[in-house]
Formats: structure tokens, C-alpha cells, sequence
């Protein structure tokens, strides 16, 4: 089986809030310093995905992540978990691009890879959480796919894939060539081994930008970003006073009562 997995490089979403800035005029997140860029946790989610089915039933494993200045040791990982090939989409002009241009070249990309039997990706990025490019190349592509799938199995037919729902699962089958969104309940990305980093410090990269894609600009975009601004927060903290717990009781009820937190 020919397995594709897209993965974004993004901030880090476990670095603390308050090292995140905002340049409103910009639209802008600014980096927070000393604070690496780390693989999509969803999209990790989806590279164990397919690693599970290499393991059972074996199969070719390429990554593919599109970018500006894609940091090679951060995507490498992809390679000293498991997976056989890396392909970059690097280009100053896959910067800051919305899912539909997204869906549009990595799908481009993905014609230009050939022939494929399965496609996956995470259920978001960690960046914008948007949910739309994995479904959005199926779309282009014109091949079926499942979002949120909790697990992956061959089946005679093609897969059988265990879905989240609100109470519970589904099972579904689906034939190849297809793609999935995984989702956080099919596991978290295995620990590399030491002798798979040293092996992909060696394995090659093929990289492309537009002009090898045919791109000769972005498409245009869907959707306009007119405001990005980090949400305020105002707390306010009054002390109830007494001579006594049963008196700051009693003031602490009248308060609220003011507030409307009681009934009257």
C-alpha cells in the first residue's frame, strides 16, 4: 500500500500564552523566542495511523509538508519514526495561506508524487484549527473520504475505519484510493530509536517550490482575515469582610444577591 501523509510545522501549542504575541497591524502571531516549532499533534496522530498499518500490513510511507522555510530537523522526525520518504513543498509563496489554497497544492503535489492508494491527515492544525484542507483534497482529487477516524484496518474491500461520533463510534468501509482526517483517539506518534535518527539524518529530501509544482502564484484565497488580536481578560476581585464567619456569611450572601448570583 502507497500511503501519503501531510504534515504542518507549527508553533508549539503546549508553549505558555503568555509568551504569544500579537502584531494586530500585521495579523500577525510574532514566534515566541526560545520556543522551537514542533509537528502538528494531530498530524502526528496520523503518521502513527499509517505506521500501524506499515507494521500489520505493510506498506510505503511518504510525508509530505508545504511551507516557508520548513525546518528540516523538526520534519525529519517524520523519518526517524518510520516513514520511508519526505517530500517539501518550500516556497516564500506558501506562506500565511488559507485551506483552500492549502487543499488546492498539496493536492497539485500529490497528483505530481503518482499513484497513491490512501491519503492522510490530522483532523486540524494546531495553528488555526480550521478542520477543512484534509477533505478539501479529496475533493479536488474526486476520491471518498472519512474525517475522524479513531482507527484504521485493511478490510477485503479497501479499509474499515472506526469514526468518531458524539456517543460513541461508527464503522465504515471504504474503497482505495482515499482519504482520511484522523483524529486524536487513534494514538499518540511512537518515540523514535536512536537508529532511526541517525538513519534519516541520512535519508534524501525532495524538495519543490511553485515553479516545479506549475504553480505560478497561490490561488486566489477563500477567505480574507480582517482582524487578529489576543482576547482581553479582566478580572475583578472584591474581599468580603466580618467580625465573624457567620457575618461574612451573611455579607457574602447580600452580595451576590445583588449580583443576581442568588435569589432574592
Amino acid at each position: 500500500m502507497k500511503i501519503i501523509v501531510c504534515v504542518k510545522v507549527v508553533l508549539d501549542p503546549e508553549a505558555p500564552a503568555s509568551l504569544f504575541k500579537v502584531d494586530s497591524e500585521a495579523k500577525k502571531v510574532i514566534p515566541p523566542k526560545g520556543t522551537p516549532p514542533v509537528l502538528n499533534p494531530f498530524d502526528e496522530n496520523a503518521l502513527e495511523a499509517a505506521l500501524k498499518i506499515k507494521d500489520s500490513k505493510g506498506a510505503a510511507i511518504t510525508v509530505l509538508s508545504m511551507g516557508k522555510n520548513i525546518p528540516k530537523p523538526v520534519i525529519r522526525k517524520s523519518l526517524a519514526t518510520g516513514a520511508d520518504n519526505l517530500v517539501l513543498l518550500d516556497d516564500a509563496a506558501f506562506d500565511e495561506l488559507d485551506s483552500y489554497t492549502t487543499a488546492c497544492i498539496l493536492a497539485t503535489a500529490i497528483k505530481k508524487i503518482g499513484t497513491y492508494d490512501l491519503i492522510l491527515c490530522g483532523r486540524e492544525a494546531a495553528d488555526t484549527d480550521a478542520g477543512q484542507a484534509g477533505l478539501g483534497i479529496a475533493e479536488i482529487l474526486g476520491i471518498p473520504s472519512i474525517s475522524l477516524a479513531s482507527k484504521i484496518e485493511a478490510s477485503a474491500n479497501g479499509l474499515r475505519v472506526e469514526r468518531v461520533v458524539a456517543d460513541g463510534y461508527e464503522a465504515l468501509e471504504i474503497p482505495l484510493p482515499a482519504l482520511i482526517t484522523v483524529s486524536s483517539e487513534a494514538g499518540n506518534l511512537r518515540t523514535a530509536s536512536i537508529t532511526g535518527i541517525m538513519a534519516a539524518q541520512k535519508k534524501p529530501l525532495t524538495t519543490w517550490n511553485a515553479a516545479e509544482l506549475g504553480i505560478s502564484q497561490p490561488q486566489v484565497k477563500k477567505t480574507a482575515l480582517h482582524k487578529l488580536s489576543q482576547p482581553v481578560r479582566e478580572t475583578k476581585c472584591e474581599m468580603i469582610t466580618g467580625i465573624n464567619p457567620e457575618e461574612i456569611a451573611i455579607n457574602l450572601a447580600s452580595r451576590l444577591k445583588q449580583d443576581k448570583k442568588l435569589p432574592v
